[in-house]
């Protein structure tokens, strides 16, 4: 490996041009040296210069790749993850792993068969506002709780920028499903990071209320971790944006921590602990991206541990789909 990582990108739509790409641009000891999508413009809407492959082995064989980040649509996940084990590249994957738990496991498989990294794109975890409130926890007692309301408006002819667009995420075959695939994993996950202790019971009511497609637009989701906290998830694409529509609380005993306007992409929000005086609590500024890149390739480096095991996050997705289909 060279002294930089060189990060391949496969899937070249909104997110990793406006999120992943100039979080990986800034990443200290990073570098990107290819792009993969099967679309040609969008590689060329991505502002980076480099080689862009239609062509999936063509990709991989790029000189000086050492790891891939993957935001295909959900369903080609596993196709590219496979490939990019066995060609030995270490794999950062976009949320939810797969549209099902079966692709889910065969990536988790061939990753631990080769020997490479595997890790999930879930970049709330890294959200300067979260890292503070992990960090926040102990000083609420025993918690109880923790609620997050994730909204946003999707219809069905979304675009980011106005271009025509595939909104893929609203097609059941290629995305798995609608709201509750696509923004519950994020939940799921954070609740674990933030507790310490992962969700193990869920149940789940859908919705198609508002837009005009034939997944959920809405989701409630209720749980339980292992050591009894009651989680609860809404997440909705049919929510407008000028509504308050972003929230997370974690209440115990001895206190409350309030963040809004943290679920997301961007940085940013705030924080405030109520004990019983709100009290607002000051973190770190940053994209929440650049962090996830940054400890990733410091992990494909062999600078740092990659803190979070792929068979905990396979383990959350097929508790997740498994609630889904009961709840379908």
């Amino acid at each position: 490996m060279s002294t930089a990582v060189g990060w391949g990108v496969a899937g070249c739509g909104w997110v990793a041009r406006d999120h992943a790409l100039p979080a990986l641009l800034a990443t200290p000891g990073a570098r990107v040296v290819a792009l993969h999508d099967r679309d040609p413009g969008a590689t060329a809407r991505m502002d980076v210069a480099g080689p862009a492959h239609a062509d999936l082995g063509a990709f991989l064989a790029t000189p000086g790749l050492d790891a891939v980040y993957v935001a295909v649509p959900n369903a080609a996940h596993r196709e590219v993850v496979e490939a990019a084990a066995a060609a030995g590249k270490a794999v950062l994957c976009e949320k939810p792993l797969a549209a099902d738990v079966a692709d889910a496991r065969a990536m988790a498989t061939a990753a631990r068969e080769a020997g490479v990294l595997l890790g999930t794109a879930y970049d709330q975890r890294w959200h300067p506002a979260h890292v503070r409130l992990r960090e926040l926890v102990p000083e609420l007692g025993t918690v109880t709780a923790l609620r997050i309301v994730y909204c946003c408006w999707l219809p069905a002819d979304w675009s980011p920028d106005g271009r025509p667009h595939d909104n893929w995420r609203v097609d059941r075959t290629r995305a798995g499903g609608g709201a509750a695939i696509d923004l519950a994993p994020h939940g799921l996950d954070l609740a674990g990071v933030l507790l310490g202790e992962d969700v193990v019971e869920l149940r789940a009511l859908l919705q198609r209320r508002v837009q005009n497609y034939p997944v959920d637009d809405g989701a409630l989701l209720s749980g339980r971790t292992a050591g009894g906290v009651l989680v609860d998830l809404h997440v909705a694409f049919n929510t407008p944006d000028a509504l308050p529509r972003r929230r997370l609380e974690v209440v115990g005993t001895r206190g409350m921590a309030v963040a809004v306007d943290t679920m997301g992409q961007t940085a940013g929000g705030c924080l405030t602990l109520h004990r019983p005086e709100p009290v607002d609590v000051p973190f770190a500024d940053g994209s929440p991206f650049a962090a996830q890149f940054a400890a990733f390739t410091a992990a494909v480096a062999g600078h740092a541990p990659w803190p979070y095991d792929a068979d905990r996050d396979l383990a959350l997705h097929r508790l997740l789909l498994t609630t889904l289909g009961d709840a379908r």
